[in-house]
């Protein structure tokens, strides 16, 4: 399978599929990191979803495709927390039994929001990758059926659909720029963003505490590393080894990767709280964060993606004492 195995015509197919149960997620401008960089910045707020991530899209896209025996029996996934919510929240409004796997590195109010989705909820390993074993071996023991979290046409053209609402929205858009993990999220928009015009720049920002999709484009092929705990823990987790889509699809699509440390991830959770009103994780914070530290260079109508909001008030509370100060006035 190649990157051309999704098309703007599957990210439109989505669109059809989803939009009976899932809203279009607001668009807003952002006044003050627009006079930050002197040019105009929007935000896609996907942390209003109902199950508070831009997950829930793909998520929705693959349960939904399912055959209905292939539901009847149920389905697993393997995530770092938002995916789990989503998929978690699909299944739930369609009576299925899903089981969650997680590593020991989701963070306490990732874990509490899943065990209370109605899910049910199996901690396996240190890292994203053993999680994804334990996924695999429900399947051959139980029937159910793997809903890969990035790594799946269905995924990848729901997650798309972000790009179809950015065009209707704002139609000269010219760079988006968003957190980038496994590939999902920008394979998705370089389908949706890229096939209306080529010239828009998709831009990446990872953590670099165990940046999988980074490493593995500098390197030419899938790699695994090395996780560390990071603000932004929706950004770990490996892309497999055998990646049949996003690794291609990245490589082809998205224009530039910065990494970030988490000191300049906590300064975008810090600004959105104090000028937006709003707690979001590191994750979702990354691309402010790239902007504020002068990491990427916004165009003359630039997007972020606030990708998800699964953050506890205690870490939040440590970010505003610590970095409030670092916020641009």
């Amino acid at each position: 399978m190649t990157a051309k195995s999704v098309t703007q015509h599957d990210v439109w197919a989505a669109k059809q599929r989803i939009s009976p149960i899932l809203s279009k997620s607001p668009l807003i401008y952002s006044d003050k990191l627009s006079e930050y960089v002197g040019a105009p910045i929007h935000l896609k707020l996907e942390n209003l979803n109902v199950s508070n991530s831009f997950k829930i899209r793909g998520a929705a896209n693959k349960i939904l495709s399912l055959s209905p025996e292939e539901q009847e029996h149920g389905v697993t996934t393997f995530s770092t927390g938002n995916y789990g919510m989503s998929v978690a929240y699909i299944a739930k409004q369609l009576g299925m039994k899903a089981i969650i796997c997680i590593s020991s590195r989701v963070p306490k109010a990732k874990v509490d929001a899943l065990k209370s989705s109605g899910a049910q909820i199996e901690i396996h390993g240190e890292s994203q990758d053993e999680a994804e074993q334990r996924s695999y071996q429900l399947e051959k023991e139980h029937g159910l059926t793997v809903v890969h979290p990035f790594d799946d046409p269905h995924i990848i053209a729901g997650q798309g659909t972000i790009g179809l609402e950015l065009l209707e929205d704002l139609p000269d858009i010219d760079t988006v720029v968003a957190g980038l993990s496994g590939g999902g999220l920008h394979s998705g928009l370089g389908v949706a963003l890229k096939s209306a015009d080529p010239a828009i720049q998709v831009l990446g920002v990872s953590t670099d505490r165990g940046p999988a999709m980074y490493e593995s484009i500098q390197q030419g092929k899938p790699v695994a590393v090395e996780e560390q705990d990071t603000l932004a823990d929706s950004l770990l987790g490996g892309i497999g080894l055998n990646n049949r889509y996003t690794f291609e699809m990245v490589q082809q699509y998205v224009d530039d990767i910065q990494l970030l440390d988490d000191d300049q991830i906590a300064q975008g959770m810090a600004f959105m709280l104090d000028k937006h009103r709003m707690i979001v994780e590191g994750a979702a914070a990354s691309g402010i964060g790239a902007i504020l530290n002068n990491r990427i260079k916004p165009g003359f109508r630039t997007v972020v993606v606030i990708s998800g909001c699964s953050v506890d008030t205690e870490t939040m509370l440590d970010v505003m004492e610590r970095y409030s100060d670092a916020i641009p006035k």
